[in-house]
C-alpha cells in the first residue's frame, strides 16, 4: 500500500503552541522540591541551574545544556575574560525565553575564583544573576 500526500495537507497552517512556563520550585539550600513557580522565579531557577551545570558532565541533559568553566581552570587570566561572556550567553540563550545578556562585569576575587555579574534579559523581565568561576 502507498499512501500519497493529499496536496491541500501541504498547504496547512500550523500554530506555535508556547507551553507552559510552570516548573517545580527548588529549595536548593536545603535540598528538596516544594511546590510550583513560573514566569520571573522561574528564569531565575533556571538561569542558575544552568550556570551550575557544567555542560557535557551528565548524561540526563543533552550537550545543549549547561555552562563550559571547568575547562578554564589554569587558563590566563586574560583568556579566562575574554572568553566568559561568550560562555555565558552561549549556555543561557539555549533557552528560548532569555532574550539576551546585558551589563556583564567580572572582578577578580581571589587567586583561585573569579565573580561574573549580569543582567538576564527575558520575555518576562530582568534579573540580575552573579555566578562564581573557579580559575
Amino acid at each position: 500500500m502507498q499512501l500519497t500526500p493529499n496536496n491541500n495537507d501541504f498547504n496547512a497552517e500550523f500554530q506555535i503552541e508556547e507551553f507552559a512556563n510552570k516548573t517545580y520550585k527548588v529549595n536548593f539550600e536545603e535540598n528538596y522540591i516544594a511546590g510550583e513557580i513560573n514566569d520571573l522565579d522561574a528564569i531565575k531557577q533556571a538561569v542558575y541551574k544552568i550556570l551550575y551545570t557544567e555542560r557535557f558532565n551528565y548524561l540526563i541533559y543533552s550537550w545543549d545544556y549547561g555552562v563550559e568553566f571547568e575547562n578554564l581552570i589554569g587558563k590566563d587570566y586574560e583568556f579566562i575574560v575574554g572568553d566568559l561572556q561568550r560562555r555565558i550567553e552561549e549556555a543561557l540563550l539555549q533557552d528560548d525565553r532569555i532574550k539576551k545578556i546585558e551589563n556583564l562585569n567580572i572582578k577578580k576575587d581571589k587567586k583561585d575564583s573569579i565573580s561574573v555579574s549580569f543582567i538576564v534579559v527575558s520575555k518576562y523581565g530582568n534579573v540580575e544573576m552573579e555566578v562564581e568561576v573557579n580559575v
